[in-house]
C-alpha cells in the first residue's frame, strides 16, 4: 500500500491542506502508479482531487475493472511513454 496525495503536494506551496489527513488515501502501488501515468499534476489539483472523480475517468474505470480481478499482491509495472512523462510535469 501507499500513500496518494489527492492534491498533489508538488503544489505545497499554494495550498496548506496537502498534507491533511483528509487530502490522503492509501492505495496499492500498482493503483498508485496507474493513477500518476493517466493525470498530470495540474488534472490532479484542478479536478481529479476525489477518488470518485478519478474513478470518473474512461481509463481508469477500464483499469479497475482489470486490477480487481487481480490477486491482492499483485502487481505489474504501468508502461510510461514519454509523452506522459511529459504531461506529468506540465
Amino acid at each position: 500500500m501507499e500513500d496518494h496525495h489527492l492534491k498533489p503536494v508538488t503544489y505545497r506551496t499554494r495550498t496548506k491542506e496537502v498534507h491533511d489527513k483528509e487530502n490522503r488515501v492509501y492505495i496499492h502501488k500498482i493503483c498508485h502508479q496507474k493513477i500518476h501515468a493517466t493525470f498530470s499534476e495540474k488534472d490532479l489539483l484542478d479536478y481529479y482531487h476525489t477518488v470518485s472523480r478519478i474513478l470518473e475517468h474512461e481509463e481508469m474505470q477500464k483499469f479497475a475493472k482489470w486490477v480487481r480481478k487481480k490477486a491482492v499482491d499483485f502487481y505489474d509495472k504501468n508502461d510510461d511513454t514519454k509523452e506522459r512523462k511529459k504531461k506529468r510535469h506540465r
